[in-house]
């Protein structure tokens, strides 16, 4: 079993709420996700969308694309709209060989909404699912026949949050899934149970820990996505409340080989980025080895 550890920028610089950001280079960015021991980087938005730009700053420091964010608007947008609006990114990410874009649903949700109570995220029907489900399916084809997979994001505040409302969509769809561990458990789902049922789907993996105290302690009908966020809610594995080792032992049982990424928005003051990454990195190399993995350098 093999698998390949990156990080994602938002450690660094949080790109919905950019006073969570520390005030550092892409190539500072790098260099600390180098040196925490990561091969592989998500862009963001201090990234170069070029890489003849791009590529010599990746290489100096050992680093390749290993995804990025796509901020999807086909809950209520149109299709060929929607390939115009991916085809620089996709174009750059196959420049990239990078291994999918994380397609995540913008359109009415409240995740980057600091007024917008967790409570008040969008609610479809199943019969609003199963269409979009479709639609969704659609343009992943048209994707993977540019060369470049999607992965689908299930995220908190967005129109397909809970563990219920992403079965409707993966029983409707044939979408390949990003799954995250800490957005499945900040929506009340249970990651081993959605490993065991789309294990065959999943095409990238998020490692996100989550502080359940923080969790617990949040009113959901008064405080919003980011203001969890600024509490504290996510962290990387290994400084959280979720077993790491169980998942991942699930994950190679189920034959999962490719990608782990850290993925871990907190206050970089608070949480130094440099520090967060290296621990997440010692903890994913450890439940790695008990998992039986090979990580590729």
């Amino acid at each position: 079993m093999k698998a390949k550890l990156g990080i994602a920028p938002i450690a660094w610089w949080n790109d919905d709420l950019e006073a969570l950001s520390d005030d550092v280079s892409l190539e500072e960015c790098l260099r600390q996700a180098s040196v925490a021991g990561f091969t592989g980087m998500e862009t963001g938005r201090r990234f170069p969308m070029d890489m003849r730009e791009l590529g010599p700053i990746l290489d100096a420091f050992g680093m390749s694309v290993c995804g990025g964010w796509f901020s999807g608007l086909l809950l209520d947008g149109d299709i060929e709209k929607e390939k115009a609006r991916i085809a620089q990114q996709l174009a750059f990410f196959k420049a990239a060989k990078a291994p999918c874009i994380v397609y995540g649903e913008t359109a009415r949700s409240i995740q980057g909404v600091m007024s917008a109570p967790l409570a008040t995220k969008p609610k479809l029907t199943e019969e609003e699912i199963v269409a979009y489900a479709r639609k969704v399916s659609q343009f992943s084809d048209w994707c993977e026949e540019q060369g470049m997979p999607i992965a689908y994001h299930h995220h908190m505040g967005a129109a397909i949050e809970t563990e219920a409302e992403l079965d409707i969509f993966m029983q409707h769809s044939t979408v390949p899934l990003l799954f995250d561990t800490g957005h499945m458990v900040f929506a009340g789902g249970d990651p081993l149970r959605v490993i065991e049922k789309y294990h065959s789907r999943i095409n990238q993996v998020h490692c996100k820990d989550v502080r359940g105290d923080v969790l617990n302690g949040l009113d959901r009908t008064k405080e919003s996505f980011l203001d969890a966020v600024v509490k504290g809610a996510f962290t990387v594995p290994g400084d959280g409340s979720l077993d790491f080792e169980d998942i991942v032992k699930s994950l190679a049982d189920k034959g999962y080989e490719g990608w782990f990424v850290v993925e871990a928005e907190q206050d970089p003051v608070a949480n130094p980025p440099l520090q967060m990454a290296e621990k997440g990195h010692r903890e994913l190399m450890r439940v790695m080895a008990a998992a039986g993995y090979e990580v590729l350098q």
